[in-house]
Parts: structure tokens; sequence; C-alpha cells
């Protein structure tokens, strides 16, 4: 029997995102509602599956709602960076009386808030639509992969996290503009992984130092002073996460960490997979690309090798040297996209040892190399109309 709660919090939430949508159809004309909606109503499939999943199999999302419910008066104190931030967020929806659904459908629906950013991320600086394996349009394949709304609706850091990811890249297009979108992304990417915000800066600075744009000077400025003074502030907490902030020789204490949080992990589930001895091309395959049918864990590992297999053929279209060309010319949100899927790709590969982690972690980064990806497709895309467009003119030309 569904609870009251949660009644007032789906009614609530349409109405939220009935307001939020309007909005950005008013900022950007491309804004398609329609999709928007069909997304969400997609995302709470997703919802109601993974509910039911968890059921079955007892999921972390039971684990902070209580830890929340727990913890008390010691609420203020827990206010800190890591695992602990999704029971902190929790607390005060629990303390009101919300039940565990209700919370749940909550988080599920900041996950569903990234898809509506990405959408808008990919819309703004790619307006051509690309068509892949022969009719499918890119865009819309991309936003309605299962395997990210799976793991994206539910209590936990993953809904979290790719909100704010998605939140912080549209906003990085124009900060001085949207700087309320862009603090509330970066607040909820440093909250929930402040290793990730590590590598979304240097991916910022590192495609507006090199990437082609008509950002001004004192934009560049500003955002690689601010993006310098943040990593120096929040070093520390940075470095904790891996238990380096005090720390002699990091290096050497990094791999020590990658290796035993490499090993825990293996051990901890029946889909683990030996990668501490793989050469880096087979941990970053093993990370993007797995499991493929063969080494699936389970009925969802199955639905997660139709979708590895569709990052395998997209992934192959960027195989020439046209893509080496363009990568190295390519705008400044192109290469930030860039950066930030291979930084975190080969962050994660090190501590990534179970197949079951793997398909949930990679969730929050494989849209930057989706973008990238895209970027490249559109623009072969809009170089070839060009060409069949000075042809015509230059055949009418000679008749």
């Amino acid at each position: 029997m569904i609870d009251i709660d949660f009644l007032i919090v789906f009614i609530f939430i349409l109405a939220v995102n009935y307001i939020l949508l309007n909005s950005l159809a008013k900022k950007h004309s491309f804004f398609n509602k329609g999709l928007v909606n069909k997304l969400y109503w997609f995302h709470v499939a997703f919802f109601v599956i993974y509910f039911i999943y968890g059921l079955a199999n007892r999921s972390d999302s039971y684990e902070y709602y209580f830890d929340a419910l727990n913890m008390g008066e010691s609420w203020g104190s827990q206010f800190r960076s890591g695992t602990v931030f999704i029971s902190f967020f929790a607390a005060p929806l629990v303390n009101i009386g919300l039940s565990f659904l209700s919370v749940s459908f909550i988080f599920s629906w900041m996950g569903y808030i990234g898809f509506v950013y990405a959408y808008v991320y990919f819309k703004e600086n790619i307006p051509i639509d690309v068509k892949v394996f022969g009719r499918f349009d890119l865009l819309t394949l991309l936003l309605f992969l299962p395997n990210m709304h799976f793991w994206t609706a539910s209590i936990g850091k993953g809904s979290m996290i790719f909100m704010g990811l998605m939140l912080f890249t549209y906003a990085i297009k124009f900060p001085q503009k949207r700087i309320f979108t862009l603090i509330i992304g970066g607040f909820f990417i440093y909250m929930v992984r402040p290793h990730v915000m590590l590598f979304v800066l240097v991916g910022v600075m590192v495609g507006i130092l090199f990437g082609k744009g008509k950002t001004s000077i004192g934009i560049k400025l500003l955002v690689i002073v601010a993006s310098i003074g943040f990593l120096a502030a929040a070093s520390s907490s940075i470095l904790a996460v891996a238990k380096l902030e005090n720390s002699e020789n990091v290096v050497e204490d990094f791999e020590e960490f990658t290796g035993a949080t490499a090993a825990k992990l293996k051990s901890s589930a029946d889909s683990g997979v030996s990668m501490s001895n793989y050469p880096l091309p087979l941990k970053l395959f093993t990370f993007w690309f797995r499991p493929l049918f063969i080494d699936s864990p389970g009925i969802v590992g199955q639905f997660s090798s139709i979708e590895n297999l569709i990052y395998l053929l997209l992934f192959a279209k960027i195989i020439n040297m046209r893509f080496v060309r363009f990568i190295l010319k390519a705008p400044y949100m192109v290469k930030m996209s860039a950066i930030v899927f291979l930084l975190s790709s080969f962050a994660l590969t090190f501590v990534m040892s179970n197949l079951g982690i793997i398909m949930r972690q990679k969730s929050m980064v494989m849209y930057f190399g989706f973008f990238v990806i895209y970027y490249f497709l559109g623009l072969e895309k809009w170089k070839y109309l060009e060409k069949m467009k000075q042809k015509n003119i230059e055949s009418v030309t000679t008749v």
C-alpha cells in the first residue's frame, strides 16, 4: 500500500518539474518538452524497477535511509564529504516523517534532473541531429539507456553526483550567467565524491587553456583562479578520500590504497575480476565495456551487456585519424569533457575489480565520453552537408 506522504511527494515533484521544464523551454528554443516528459516517465519506470529489485537484493539504499533515521542529535556533526553526506542529506527528509519510498523517489528525481541537464548540455553545444546504426537518433538513444537510469533511481551516490555533474557542466559554458547552477552542481559533486571534483576542475582548466572558443580572457582567468583556489582549499579533503592527507609519498601510498580497495571490492561479490595485473588499455576496456554477455553477473548484467555493446560500437566510430585531428583542435567544452572522462576512468580502473560496482560507477562519467563522440559525429555530418550544398551551388552555376 502506498503511503499518503508518497502521494504528496509525487504530486509536489510533478509541480516542481512542470515549473523547471517550462523555465528551460523559455531559455532554450531547442528544448523539447515532449521528449523530456517521456524521459521523466521512463525514469519513473526504472525507479519502480529498482525498488522491486531492492526488495529481492538488499541494496545500500536501505542502509543510507536507516543511517539517516538514526542520526538524531548528531546530524549537525555529520556534515562532511563522502558516503556519510547521503545520509546527512536524507536525515531532514526522514525526520519530517517521509517513508523510505518517498525519500527514494526524491533521490530518483535528482537523477532525472541529471538527464534533463545532460540533454541541454548536448543540445546547446551540438544543434545538429545525428543518426547512428542506420536510423536511430543518437541523443535520444543516449538519454534512454536503461543502465544509466537504473543506477540513478534510488537513494545513493549515483543519482546525486550525476545531477551535480550535469548541472555543473551545463553551467560552465556561461559561468557568469549561470553562477547559481554552477555552485549547486559543484557542491553536490564535491560533497559526494571530492576526487571527482578534482577531475572536473582539471578538465575545466585544460579545456579553457587549450580549447577553441569565444570565452573572454577575463572569464578564463576568473574560472582558472577560482578552480585553483578551490583545489588548494579542498586539497586535504580530496586526499582524505584515499587517506593520503598526511602522506609523505603520495604515489606509493596511493598504489597501496588502490590495491587494498580493489582486493576488498573483489572479495565482496561473486562478480569480481582480477584487474590488478591488467595493462592499462585492458583496464580501461573492462571499465568502459564490460560485462559483455559471457561475464555478466545476473539478469542486470545481461541487460548491461547489451548497453555495453552499444558503447563499444559508438566508440568504434572515433577510431580514425579524423578524430585525432578533431580532438587536437576541439572547442573547450569538448576538451573539458574528454579530460574529465579520461581522468575519471583512469582513476576508477585502479580501484574497480567488481563488475557489479563497475556498472554502477561508470554511469557518472560515460556521458562525458558520449558528448565527445556526439560532437565529432555532428561535425562530420555538418561538413558533409556543407560539401553537398557547395556541390549543388556549383552544379547550378555551371548550368
